[in-house]
């Protein structure tokens, strides 16, 4: 039998809103694109990281101790963790006192994912579930996502893929035979402002987005709306005319949220988006007119 492995930062139970039914959802981390909205910024390195919460730290020193890396000093009487230094190894994680310190990220082998997936097996048969990947971008580890989902649907288990789209066409071939349903975000339509906003230019992801749909597999378009980025009536409208250009007869809209703060301060990054407030129920529904007028089945 084929093994692979991967590395993978969250594997969430029960999840209702990634594809029909109830589902596993296995994040994957590694993403090509630094989106300023990512609710989960944990997911964008493909290595492991240690989140450090500086309100637990007892500044004890041990981790300065024990890190093989030199990445945990002391500046201005604090202990903090250097992002150039540190590898994610996690030797600092268990002799922190306080609990300061997380691991994102772990390598795990397909089986061992498929070991814990089958726990949940009886809320698939009942409700129509299965297995979503998510990440991050799964794209990103083509191989370990092939196989995983290879063996999901060998042991008939219904697959749904969650992406950005922003993959090389070739990669795609690798996959999509084994995938039974798509979730492919769609950002912003234009080039430049996609770049701006995204650090990628959404040619690639356009062009990927055609080469799915032509494949015939139920495929939902998903829109994170952020207000002042891509929240407007000319954007909702150019997505519309793509979406329905594509064959595409359902879309999902994401509003934004600031639920992820924590996250960028224990990773030590700054978030753009820190005062950005979620688009009010009225915008989100001037928007979804905008969709439905178009024939297409919109949610939010």
């Amino acid at each position: 039998m084929e093994t692979s492995r991967g590395t993978v930062f969250d594997i969430q139970h029960y999840s209702i809103h990634d594809g029909p039914g109830i589902r596993t959802t296995i994040f994957l981390k590694g993403c090509p694109l630094r989106c300023l909205w990512c609710s989960n910024p944990e997911s964008q390195m493909n290595r492991p990281e240690i989140m450090f919460d500086a309100s637990r730290c007892t500044r004890c020193g041990r981790c300065i101790e024990v890190c093989p890396h030199k990445a945990s000093v002391e500046r201005e009487g604090e202990l903090r963790i250097s992002p150039e230094l540190c590898r994610g190894c996690g030797a600092c994680i268990d002799l922190c006192p306080g609990g300061a310190r997380q691991l994102t990220g772990r390598t795990l082998g397909v089986e061992e994912i498929l070991e814990e997936v089958a726990a949940d097996r009886l809320f698939y048969e009942k409700s129509g579930g299965g297995v979503t990947l998510s990440g991050g971008e799964p794209m990103s580890q083509p191989h370990f996502t092939s196989v995983l989902l290879k063996r999901c649907r060998e042991k008939g288990i219904h697959t749904v893929l969650d992406t950005s789209g922003h993959a090389q066409p070739e990669l795609w071939d690798q996959v999509m035979e084994y995938v039974d349903m798509l979730l492919f975000d769609l950002k912003q339509m234009d080039p430049g402002k996609h770049k701006a906003c995204t650090g990628v230019s959404n040619e690639l992801i356009l062009a990927s987005a055609k080469k799915l749909a032509s494949k015939k597999i139920p495929m939902v378009i998903r829109i994170p709306l952020i207000p002042g980025y891509n929240d407007t009536d000319k954007n909702s409208e150019e997505c519309a005319r793509f979406a329905t250009g594509l064959g595409i007869t359902m879309v999902e809209l994401l509003p934004f949220h600031r639920l992820c703060a924590g996250k960028y301060k224990k990773l030590r990054r700054d978030w753009e988006l820190s005062e950005v407030l979620s688009p009010s129920p009225e915008r989100l529904k001037e928007l979804q007119e905008i969709f439905t007028a178009r024939g297409l089945s919109c949610t939010f």
